[in-house]
C-alpha cells in the first residue's frame, strides 16, 4: 500500500495518496515501516493541507525508537524539504546537515534527493553557486542509481540555478534538455518545467512568449490543488506583468499568490509575494506614505529568511516612493542600506542604478545621476555581449528601458546638444554597441533551415491546391522555435563600444556637407528633434508625440495600397490621400528645421516608433541622399573604416516577380563582366548563399515577407523556399552593399520602444555597410526602373544614397519610390 501511495503521489494525485498512506499506516507493525509511511504522508499533507502538518509528521518519525540511522537521515531530509517550502531556509539547512551525516553514502537515491532539495534552499536565497554544486552532486548520485526521471529533475534545477546566476544560454539549454524527462513525469512536472522555462524567457526579455506558458502552468497546478506550486506560478506571472507595464494587474496577482502561500503556512513565500505586490504598487505611481513602513517590515521578514535579493528589491522600490513623497532622507537611508552581493540578479543591480539616478536627480545633482545611468547600461551591455544572437540581444534591452528613459529625461532637461546626442546614442539601438561575432559553424542549423524551407514550399503547394495546411504550419512553427533557441547558445564577442561624441561627428558631417536629424520621444509625451550640421546644432520641441503617432496610423496601409495595380482613377485617389498624409507628417517632423536640410545629404536616426517611416517620400527630403543607420556611432565608424572598391556584383531573380528577370539583367549590365546573375532553379538558397559570400554587392529581386513575430524569420522567396534572416549569419563573408528589391523587407519590428530588428537590421548587424530596401510594398515596375538605374551609379563608384537619389530624380518617380538606404549610405 505504501508503494501504491507513492505512485499516486508521483502522479500528483495527493488526496488519493493521503488516503492510501493513512490506511497503510494503520496496518504497519514496525517502527521502520511506520517512519517511511509517515514521511510519505508528510509530503501529501504538505501538498493538500498545511506545511505544519507535514513537519509534525516528520517529527513523529524522528521520535520513533529502534529506527536505523539512514531512516532517521531520511526523516531529517524530508523535514528540510518541508521547511524549505515554507521558506524557513535556516531550519531547512540545519535539517539537511543532519541528513547528510546520517544517510548511507552508498544509497544513491536518498543522497541525490537531499542534495536536490538543499539546492532549492540555496536557490531561494539567490546563492546560485551553492545551488549548482548541490544539483551537480544530485546528478552524480542519480546517474549512479540509474534514475532517469530523477536525472531530469536535477538537470532542470541545474538549469534554473544557471538562470539565477545569469548564465542564460546554459540555463535555456539545460531546461530544454530536461523538458522531455519532466513531461514524462506527468502534467504537474510538465507545468513546473513550463513555468521555469517561462522565467528564462522573462530573463531574456521575451515577456509575451512567457505569458501563455505561465498561465497554463498555473491552471494545471490549480486544478490539481497544488497550492504551493500554483502560488509560485502566480508569483512569476505577477513579475511578468510588471515587465509588461501592467503594474495594477501584477499587484492583484501577487496578492492572490500571497493569500495562497499564507493559507499553507508558507510565511516567507508570502512575504516574497507581498514584496512583488508592493513593487507593483510603486510602479502604479501612487503616493502612499504607509507603504514605507510596510516595505521595511517585509524586507525584515525576507532578510530573516536569508532572502536578501528580495529584500533589496523591495527596499529600493520603497526608496522610489520616498523620493515621490519628497522624503529624501528616508530614500537616501534605504538606498544606503542595500548592499548588493556579487551574485545579485542583473534586474536588482539595474534597479539600484536607476534609484540612485532618481535620487541624485531629486537633489539636483544631474551629473552623478547621469553617471549612475551610464553604469547601469554598462552592466546591461556586458551581459548582452555574452550572447551572439541578435534576437536575444534585442530582447534583453527590455531590462534597460527604464534606465535609458531616465537618461533621455536627464539629457533633455540639460538641453545641451552634445548631452542630448550622447543619450540618443546610449538609449536607442542598444544592440548596436555590442560588437558582432560570426557564429560557429553549425551543420545541424543549416539542415534545419533547409527543412524549414521545404516545409514552407509544402505549405505554399498545399494552399494552392486547397489542401489543409494546419499540420504543416504547426511543424514549421515548432521548427522555427528550435532554430531560434539554438541561436541563443551562440557565444558573443564580449566587446562593447562606447558611443561617439558630437565633437567627433561634426567634422564628418562637415566633410560631406551633411546634416544629421535624430528624433527622440521623451517622458511627458513630447517629441523632439536634434539637428546637427558641420557648424550648427539645434534641439527643437516638435510637440506631442501622440499627434505624430495619430498621423502614422494608417500610413503603412496607404503605402501598400498605393503600390497595388489599381485602376487609374482609384490609384489617383489613393495617391492623393497618401500625399496629404506624407505632407502632414513632413510638416510635423521636419518643417521646423527645413532651413538646414536644403540640398544636403541627410543622416536620419529616428526614435523606434519612426523606424519604418519612408523618409525619402517626405516632401522635405524628396530628392536628397538619405540614409538611416542603426546609430550615428555606427555611421561614423564606417566613415573611418577602409573604403573597399566594389568589384563583384551578384544578382538574383526569385520566382513569381513580374519584372525580376528584366530588373536583374538590366542592373547586371551596368557591371559588365563583374556582374553575375542567378535565375529560375539556379536561384536556390544554397546557390545564393555561395554567390553572396563572394560578392561586394548583392541584389535580390524576390517576393519578401516581414515576420513581426520573429523578424529574423523574415525572408526572401527563392526557388526552393525562403532565404531567412538566420541564413545571413551563416555567410562566411557579407557583401558591403545589399539591395533588397522586395516588399516589406525594409520594415522593422520595434522592441521595447527603441530597439528595432528586421531583415535590414540583420544584414547590418552581420557586417553589411549599406542595405537598400523599402519599408513598404513597392510597385514591381517602379522597383525595376529605379534599381536598374541605381546600379549604373553604384558601378560608377557613386555612394549608394546618391546613386539611389539620382536614379529616382532622373526617372521622375520621387513620389512613388519608397526605396531608401539603411546603414552608411553616404
Amino acid at each position: 500500500m505504501h508503494e501504491r501511495g507513492l505512485l499516486e503521489s508521483r502522479a500528483g494525485r495527493h488526496a488519493q495518496a493521503r488516503r492510501t498512506f493513512t490506511r497503510a499506516l494503520h496496518r504497519a507493525a514496525d517502527n521502520v515501516t511506520i517512519a517511511h509511511i509517515q514521511l510519505s504522508l508528510a509530503w501529501s499533507e504538505s501538498e493538500l493541507g498545511t506545511l505544519d502538518a507535514g513537519i509534525a509528521l516528520c517529527d513523529e518519525a524522528l521520535a520513533l525508537n529502534d529506527v536505523p540511522a539512514p531512516t532517521i537521515g531520511l526523516a531529517w531530509s524530508q523535514k528540510g524539504l518541508l521547511h524549505s517550502l515554507a521558506g524557513n531556509g535556516d531550519a531547512a539547512l540545519v535539517a539537511f546537515a543532519h541528513a547528510a551525516d546520517l544517510l548511507d553514502g552508498q544509497d544513491h537515491e536518498p543522497l541525490g534527493n537531499m542534495h536536490l532539495n538543499r539546492g532549492l534552499v540555496y536557490l531561494q536565497r539567490g546563492q546560485a553557486l551553492q545551488a549548482r554544486q548541490d544539483f551537480e552532486r544530485a546528478l552524480e548520485e542519480f546517474a549512479a542509481a540509474g534514475l532517469a526521471e530523477a536525472i531530469a529533475k536535477a538537470q532542470h534545477n541545474l538549469g534554473y540555478a544557471s538562470l539565477i546566476a545569469g548564465d542564460l544560454a546554459r540555463a535555456i539549454g539545460l531546461l530544454d534538455d530536461a523538458r522531455p524527462g519532466m513531461n514524462n513525469l506527468g502534467p504537474v512536472y510538465a507545468a513546473v518545467s513550463a513555468q521555469n522555462r517561462a522565467e528564462a524567457l522573462i530573463a531574456a526579455g521575451m515577456q509575451h512568449e512567457a505569458t501563455d506558458a505561465i498561465r497554463d502552468a498555473s491552471l494545471v497546478l490549480g486544478r490539481r490543488r497544488l497550492r504551493q506550486s500554483q502560488a509560485e506560478a502566480l508569483l512569476v506571472l505577477a513579475r511578468l506583468k510588471i515587465g509588461q507595464d501592467e503594474p495594477r494587474e501584477a499587484r492583484k496577482i501577487a496578492r492572490r499568490a500571497a493569500r495562497l502561500f499564507a493559507g499553507r503556512g508558507s510565511d516567507a513565500w508570502a512575504a516574497r509575494a507581498q514584496a512583488v505586490a508592493l513593487s507593483a504598487e510603486v510602479l502604479t505611481g501612487v503616493r502612499r506614505a504607509a507603504l514605507l513602513d510596510e516595505a521595511a517590515n517585509i524586507a525584515g521578514q525576507l532578510k530573516a529568511q536569508g532572502l536578501v535579493h528580495d529584500a533589496s528589491a523591495v527596499l529600493l522600490q520603497s526608496a522610489r516612493m520616498a523620493i515621490r513623497l519628497d522624503d529624501l532622507p528616508a530614500a537616501r537611508a534605504r538606498v544606503r542600506s542595500v548592499r548588493q552581493r556579487a551574485d545579485a540578479p542583473l534586474e536588482n543591480r539595474l534597479l539600484q542604478h536607476q534609484v540612485k539616478a532618481e535620487l541624485a536627480k531629486a537633489t539636483r545633482r544631474r551629473k552623478p545621476a547621469m553617471q549612475h545611468v551610464r553604469d547601469g547600461l554598462a552592466e546591461l551591455h556586458d551581459w548582452q555581449s555574452s550572447f551572439g544572437s541578435l534576437d536575444l540581444q534585442s530582447s534583453l534591452v527590455g531590462h534597460g528601458r527604464g534606465l535609458a528613459a531616465e537618461g533621455l529625461r536627464l539629457a533633455v532637461e540639460d538641453g545641451r546638444p552634445e548631452v542630448v546626442f550622447e543619450w540618443t546614442e546610449r538609449a536607442r539601438a542598444l544592440t548596436s554597441r555590442v560588437a558582432a561575432v560570426r557564429p560557429p559553424d553549425n551543420p545541424e542549423g543549416a539542415a534545419q533551415l533547409q527543412e524549414l524551407r521545404e516545409l514552407h514550399a509544402q505549405i505554399r503547394a498545399a494552399d494552392a491546391d486547397g489542401r489543409p495546411v494546419t499540420a504543416l504550419v504547426r511543424s514549421a512553427s515548432a521548427l522555427q522555435q528550435k532554430i531560434r533557441e539554438k541561436a541563443w547558445h551562440d557565444p558573443g564577442s564580449g566587446v562593447v563600444t562606447e558611443p561617439a561624441t558630437l565633437d567627433a561627428l561634426l567634422p564628418q558631417l562637415a566633410k560631406h556637407n551633411g546634416v544629421m536629424v535624430t528624433h527622440l520621444a521623451t517622458h511627458g509625451g513630447r517629441l523632439r528633434v536634434l539637428v546637427a550640421t558641420g557648424d550648427e546644432t539645434r534641439v527643437v520641441d516638435l510637440g506631442p508625440w501622440d499627434d505624430v503617432k495619430h498621423i502614422l496610423r494608417g500610413l503603412q496601409a496607404d503605402l501598400d495600397v498605393s503600390a497595388a495595380h489599381l485602376p487609374e482613377p482609384l490609384r489617383a485617389v489613393v495617391r492623393d490621400s497618401l500625399g496629404d498624409r506624407l505632407a502632414t507628417l513632413s510638416e510635423r517632423l521636419l518643417a521646423p528645421v527645413a532651413d538646414l536640410l536644403s540640398g544636403r545629404p541627410v543622416l536620419v536616426v529616428p526614435t523606434g516608433g519612426l523606424a519604418g517611416t519612408p523618409w525619402t517620400l517626405l516632401p522635405h527630403l524628396r530628392g536628397l541622399p538619405v540614409t538611416q543607420p542603426r546609430s550615428a556611432t555606427l555611421w561614423l565608424a564606417h566613415q573611418h573604416g577602409p573604403d573597399h572598391p566594389r568589384r563583384r556584383a551578384a544578382f538574383v531573380a526569385g520566382p513569381r516577380v513580374d519584372r525580376a528577370h528584366e530588373e536583374v539583367r538590366r542592373a547586371a549590365a551596368a557591371w559588365g563582366e563583374q556582374g553575375s546573375v542567378l535565375e529560375a532553379a539556379d536561384a536556390s538558397a544554397e546557390q545564393v548563399s555561395a554567390r553572396a559570400a563572394d560578392a561586394d554587392v548583392l541584389h535580390v529581386a524576390a517576393h519578401g515577407r516581414h515576420s513581426a513575430d520573429n523578424p529574423l524569420f523574415s525572408g526572401l522567396e527563392l526557388a526552393d523556399g525562403p532565404w531567412f534572416g538566420y541564413d545571413i549569419d551563416r555567410l562566411p563573408h557579407v557583401p558591403r552593399t545589399v539591395v533588397l528589391s522586395a516588399c516589406e523587407l525594409g520594415r522593422s519590428t520595434v522592441r521595447w520602444g527603441e530597439e528595432a530588428i528586421g531583415m535590414t537590421q540583420a544584414w547590418l548587424h552581420a557586417g553589411a555597410c549599406t542595405v537598400i530596401a523599402s519599408p513598404a510594398s513597392v510597385d514591381d515596375d517602379v522597383a525595376c526602373e529605379v534599381l536598374a538605374e541605381t546600379h549604373a551609379g553604384l558601378a560608377a563608384g557613386r555612394l549608394p544614397a546618391y546613386a539611389l537619389a539620382d536614379a529616382t530624380q532622373r526617372l521622375g518617380l520621387g513620389d512613388r519610390s519608397s526605396f531608401m538606404c539603411f546603414g552608411a549610405g553616404w
